[in-house]
C-alpha cells in the first residue's frame, strides 16, 4: 500500500476540493510506501503552512490551504496512531516544528 492508498482508504472521505489539495500537497510522496504515511504528512503540512506564513497570506484565499495543513497534520497522527508506541515523542516533536515555524513568521512584538 502506498501513502496514497492509505489516505485513500480513511472515512469519511475529504471533500474532493481538499483531497486534491492533499494530493498535491504530498507531491511524489504520494507514491511513498505507506509506512511514510505520518512522515510524509507532516513534511507536506509544514511545507504548506512555511508557504502561507511566508506570503504573509491567511485570508479567505488561503482556506484550502490551511483546511489541507490541519488535515495533513490529522492524518499524520491517526497513522501514528497505529503504532503508538512512540506516539507521545512524536505528537510532542511535531508540535514543537509547527510552533517553530509559527514563530519564524510572527511579527516582532511592541515593546
Amino acid at each position: 500500500m502506498t501513502v496514497g492508498g492509505w489516505l485513500a482508504s480513511r472515512t469519511p472521505e475529504a471533500p474532493p476540493a481538499l483531497a486534491a489539495r492533499i494530493r498535491e500537497a504530498l507531491g511524489d510522496a504520494w507514491r511513498d510506501d505507506a509506512s511514510r504515511t505520518h512522515a510524509a504528512c507532516e513534511a507536506a503540512a509544514e511545507g504548506l503552512l512555511t508557504s502561507l506564513l511566508a506570503g504573509r497570506d491567511t485570508g479567505r484565499g488561503t482556506a484550502l490551504d490551511l483546511l489541507a495543513v490541519d488535515a495533513l497534520i490529522t492524518y499524520a497522527f491517526e497513522h501514528a496512531a497505529e503504532s503508538p508506541v512512540d506516539l507521545d515523542a512524536e505528537a510532542a516533536a511535531v508540535m514543537e516544528r509547527v510552533a517553530a515555524i509559527g514563530a519564524r513568521f510572527a511579527p516582532a512584538a511592541a515593546g
